[in-house]
């Protein structure tokens, strides 16, 4: 046998790190490693992105929370400073079966009743549902305005149902007899732009200056359509424009947490003074 052996003999085995970075670039193998690798990196920053910017998105979310609420109220302008504005609304946490406050058991300030809905303790699911919500949470806070005497003003609820492809988020500010409709806003919602999305326009929203709920009997008569009910035009909000199922889901909303099954007990109260 031959001492001498060719290169190929005398070269170590290769690892399978080598072998990778001996490959060509253009490799299956390399390619696919590359893609996965960026892949990861990516979704890492992503991640990390998220999860730092949290904090964040939470205050916005509030804040704009908080301008739809000035806005609603009529007390918003631009370039006011919102928290401080906001701090002249006194917020309840509202017991929806017995229309009374039960901030001895609910801070006002935290408590969540979207993600209260969800909650099987702090929630019924609703056989007649024509907001189509599922479930509702049996409390909601609310907001109200005094006036610089110190008397109620106005009255923020909350409100949301299904329209057409989405659920819409809103407040409904009343006046402090609790019938009279001072403004309607939705904050959140995906209807279709140019239709549906009209809901946010604001010469459709001032329709709602003045209307009423009820009617002398006591009847909630509030309606949106596309013609005027009996009841007359204090009651009547034209529908939107080539939006039928949204406003038919405005109208629903509405009258729900108007009703009996939303904030009736709590506006009877107000109503009788005892608020």
């Amino acid at each position: 046998m031959s001492d001498t052996q060719s290169p190929d003999q005398n070269e170590a085995p290769k690892g399978a790190l080598a072998k990778f970075l001996a490959a060509s670039p253009d490799s299956v193998g390399k390619t696919i490693f590359i893609a996965v690798a960026v892949c990861l990196v990516a979704s890492m920053v992503v991640s990390a992105a998220a999860v730092s910017l949290r904090p964040v998105q939470e205050a916005n979310r509030l804040k704009d929370k908080q301008v739809n609420v000035l806005q609603v109220a009529g007390v918003f302008e631009p370039g006011i400073d919102v928290t401080e504005a906001f701090a002249a609304f006194e917020p309840h946490v509202l017991e929806l079966s017995t229309g009374t406050f039960v901030d001895d058991q609910f801070d006002p300030t935290t408590f969540d009743d979207i993600a209260a809905a969800s909650d099987p303790e702090l929630s019924v699911a609703l056989d007649n549902d024509p907001a189509g919500i599922g479930r509702k949470s049996k409390y909601r806070v609310v907001y109200l305005l005094r006036d610089d005497a110190g008397d109620l003003d106005k009255v923020i609820l909350p409100l949301h149902g299904y329209g057409l492809w989405s659920t819409l988020y809103g407040f409904i500010a009343l006046e402090n007899n609790g019938n009279d409709i001072y403004g309607l806003q939705f904050y959140q919602h995906g209807e279709t732009p140019g239709l549906g999305a009209e809901v946010d326009n604001p010469r459709w929203k001032a329709l709602w200056n003045g209307k009423k709920l009820r009617d002398e009997a006591g009847d909630l008569q509030i309606t949106v359509a596309k013609s005027q009910p009996a009841a007359g035009p204090d009651f009547y909000v034209d529908a939107l424009a080539g939006a039928t199922l949204t406003s038919v889901g405005v109208d629903n909303l509405v009258k729900f947490w108007m009703g009996d099954a939303g904030y009736g007990p709590f506006l009877a109260k107000l109503q009788a003074g005892e608020i």
